[in-house]
């Protein structure tokens, strides 16, 4: 990975090379999977501890911007598909501060992944490049950037989705208002229920950054809910259905 390589022409054209490439391929692939799980500027750190070679940010960006990254294509048809979202926070100029920029992440049949930067309506190509089934199971966690993107599935007129709330990620949140697990258990009882104004009920003495924090989180989740289209038995049943077929694909995976 690290130190000086004298090649042919013939060689650089079967190795696929260029000429005078200071970066070896495996350095690279290292420098790459670096890239996607830091920063360039902590990239270019942590390649130069692990090989002693520096890499400077700007190489780094450069690099991953000339890479053609294929989009996995599914082999079978798709009957499952989940979507998520995030925020990723991008340094502006110097003084100028930082700000936050939306991606979206889809997963096919619970084994092609894809991720999409500020890019909505590509994710939605993506999909319907697929064959889909109809009807076609979409889980998502009730927020309104992910149906939204999910209503867009499919091209024909009758097509059916089945919008499934996650229902494992809504208690991730609820969870996150932390306090009394006795409460959390009541509150995510009352929540499966259906019951929003009791689940409130239940924080109503608490005070300040707690209180906004709480009322904050469940306002969310009570948006979650109201917008989810099926009943809760039908989530419940569908869910248990999907969780099992991604179960599956592990199994014959591993």
């Amino acid at each position: 990975m690290v130190g000086e390589l004298t090649l042919k022409a013939k060689q650089l054209q079967k190795l696929g090379l260029k000429p005078r490439s200071r970066l070896s391929p495996l350095l690279q692939k290292c420098c790459l999977r670096l890239s996607a799980n830091e920063s360039y500027q902590k990239a270019e750190i942590e390649v130069e501890a692990l090989t002693g070679v520096k890499v400077g940010h700007s190489t780094q960006q450069k690099l991953v911007l000339s890479q053609d990254f294929e989009l996995p294509l599914a082999k079978q048809a798709v009957s499952e598909v989940s979507v998520d979202g995030g925020k990723v926070r991008l340094r502006g100029k110097p003084k100028a501060g930082c700000h936050w920029r939306d991606y979206k992440t889809v997963r096919l049949q619970g084994i092609y992944y894809s991720a999409f930067f500020d890019d909505n309506q590509s994710l939605v190509d993506y999909v319907n490049s697929q064959r889909l089934v109809n009807p076609l199971v979409c889980l998502g966690d009730g927020h309104d950037g992910v149906w939204n993107l999910v209503k867009e599935f499919g091209k024909t007129e009758h097509f059916q989705r089945w919008e499934i709330l996650d229902w494992y990620h809504l208690k991730e949140n609820l969870y996150k208002i932390g306090g009394s697990l006795k409460r959390l258990k009541v509150a995510e009882t009352l929540l499966w229920q259906g019951q929003v104004e009791e689940t409130k009920a239940l924080f109503h003495n608490r005070r300040g950054k707690q209180l906004r924090t709480s009322s904050l989180i469940l306002k969310n989740i009570a948006l979650a809910l109201s917008t989810t289209a099926i009943t809760r038995l039908n989530n419940f049943v569908l869910l248990v259905l999907v969780q099992s077929s991604l179960l599956l694909n592990r199994l014959e995976l591993g």
